[in-house]
């Protein structure tokens, strides 16, 4: 394949060609070469790498349906009743509504998502299964790691640890937690439970943590402390996690460095808080750091459209950020930050001049979309995008193609 005319990262336009699913050149624009069947004419266009969305929760989307009021409570368990009261009553499949979710994602330039399955005794596993047959149905067109996730907790409703046993046993990528505190109110055996089938199962492990403050820091440090003890380095991601910079300055370096000496990553939804960890200094430390867009206009939230440009431009007006190199690196947590969580041999900004992803001997996961410099794409968000995936065309005008 030959990428024509595109600007790798607003840069001057280029002809980028792409062999075996990788960049091996890049070249000054020729206008006057002939185009060849396969070229994809990128008519002047930002070429970006593309979007990974590492904390969805493909599972309690609503994209498809009709707009309804929101009904939650307020925390977590009030929420999560909300869905289980509500999420079976659609006239679509569950199925269905998942595969829609995750095809509209990819029309919009998302190719890397790592996606929550609630698993609880009341849906068991049929939402596990609605999420893994959609990363099977759209294997072409993104890479899908599954989360097992038990939202309701693990301790509270008897049967909710062999489940999660057995949808490991089926294939999850990644062994989820939640609130140790907060919600089970036994951290240790919570956090036990976790790490436990995470070894047995030889997955990563991604703990949901919306506590507060000092408690959240103490269900952190206890995350540390397995971490270390287990020797799971680079294989463990702590996800919103938006108050553990609410002590003091010196907690919150001590968990940058901690965060980066093993590699544990973060996740973020760009929430409008105010005590999360700096995201500059969490990049400049070496940690990954990853955007997701969460919940999909669910019963959770009305947000969510499946836009992670969207989000990019929710990271950086949360982060305050206004000058263009710390917008620019909004956009690279977005797109190659997520993908160093999910895959450790992508390249991960390291900076805020930093903007991987689209060099000599990266992977062809790529997106081009209209936009004057990479900052008024975040700004304006076009619709004329092509989506590359593996080296292949995926998505173009905001369609997946080659189902």
């Amino acid at each position: 394949m030959l990428i024509r005319n595109a600007r790798p990262w607003g840069a001057a336009a280029s002809d980028v060609v792409v062999e075996e699913g990788r960049i091996t050149a890049i070249r000054p624009h020729d206008a006057s070469a002939p185009a060849a069947d396969g070229d994809v004419d990128g008519r002047g266009r930002l070429l970006l790498p593309s979007f990974s969305d590492v904390h969805v929760h493909l599972d309690s989307s609503r994209i498809g349906l009709p707009f309804r009021e929101h009904t939650g409570s307020p925390g977590v368990w009030g929420m999560m009743m909300n869905d289980r009261l509500n999420w079976r009553n659609t006239d679509i499949s569950h199925a269905e509504i998942v595969a829609g979710t995750l095809e509209r994602m990819i029309a919009n330039g998302t190719t890397r998502v790592r996606s929550y399955a609630q698993v609880d005794v009341d849906c068991r596993l049929e939402k596990f299964d609605s999420v893994m047959a959609a990363k099977e149905r759209f294997a072409a067109h993104a890479d899908v790691q599954v989360m097992t996730f038990p939202q309701a907790g693990i301790l509270r409703e008897e049967g909710t640890v062999e489940l999660l046993e057995e949808s490991l046993k089926q294939g999850a990528d990644v062994m989820g937690g939640i609130d140790p505190c907060q919600l089970d109110r036994d951290p240790a055996k919570h956090l036990d439970i976790v790490f436990g089938l995470a070894e047995k199962y030889q997955v990563e492990v991604d703990i949901h943590l919306h506590e507060p403050g000092a408690l959240g820091v103490f269900s952190t440090d206890l995350v540390i402390e397995r971490t270390r003890a287990l020797g799971m380095q680079g294989k463990v991601t702590m996800s919103h996690a938006y108050d553990l910079g609410a002590v003091n300055e010196a907690t919150s370096r001590r968990l940058i460095d901690e965060f980066a000496e093993l590699d544990i990553s973060m996740a973020t939804v760009a929430p409008s808080v105010s005590n999360q960890l700096s995201l500059v200094a969490l990049v400049e430390a070496g940690v990954r750091v990853g955007l997701g867009e969460d919940g999909q206009r669910d019963y959770w939230s009305p947000y969510g459209n499946c836009d992670m440009l969207d989000r990019t431009w929710q990271l950086a007006f949360t982060n305050g950020f206004r000058r263009d190199d710390l917008i620019e690196l909004a956009l690279a947590v977005g797109t190659m930050g997520g993908a160093s969580i999910m895959s450790h041999t992508s390249p991960r900004p390291t900076g805020v001049g930093d903007r991987p992803g689209v060099a000599v001997g990266d992977r062809a996961d790529l997106l081009l979309v209209d936009g004057e410099t990479p900052t008024s794409a975040v700004m304006d968000r076009g619709v004329d995008r092509t989506v590359i995936h593996d080296g292949r065309v995926v998505a173009d005008g905001l369609r997946v193609v080659g189902l």
